[in-house]
């Protein structure tokens, strides 16, 4: 039983508010974490073995298809990072790009989380909804990121390798 009752219309219209607060405040305090702290907490955002280096992602959900058509947070941040194309392909450029896409990911995670709060307003099955929406609506971008960023840390290293080599010629 929800502790406020709304009509339906309302409840709609409360749902749709809270959501947009939650998610565009979620993504203003990620877009405020210094990019240093995603350097340092490297572990928590390396692929799992059975990811296959993202390759898994792809043959379930056939990322390659439609990653390039979800919207990108630059629509509200307007000084965010651009994770559409890539800034450039040197290291630092690649380095860059692969934080931006762990404070995605971050933001991602964190932005399911309010989900029981509408257990205050919503009856139980309204709240599944949200719960389900909350899923469905941050998943995609969640597999995006980890579908990208293995590739461009494997090209990391391998320009990095390459530059070893050279300098011990």
């Amino acid at each position: 039983m929800p502790l406020i009752e709304l009509s339906l219309g309302w409840l709609v219209l409360a749902d749709a508010v809270a959501w947009t607060i939650f998610q565009l405040g979620i993504s203003y305090c990620a877009f405020k974490i210094p990019s240093h702290w995603f350097v340092r907490q490297n572990r928590l955002f390396r692929s799992f073995h059975f990811e296959l280096n993202g390759d898994l992602w792809q043959r379930l959900f056939r990322i390659k298809g439609w990653k390039g058509r979800l919207p990108e947070g630059t629509i509200f941040f307007k000084s965010a990072y651009n994770k559409q194309a890539l800034h450039g392909f040197d290291t630092a450029s690649l380095t860059q790009f692969v934080i931006e896409s762990r404070r995605a990911e971050l933001t991602h995670w964190l932005a399911m989380l309010p989900a029981p709060l509408f257990l205050l307003w919503n009856p139980i099955g309204a709240f599944w909804k949200n719960a389900v929406y909350a899923v469905l609506f941050n998943l995609p971008f969640i597999l995006a990121q980890r579908y990208n960023r293995p590739r461009l840390e494997q090209l990391i290293i391998q320009k990095q390798n390459r530059s070893r080599a050279i300098l011990f010629r």
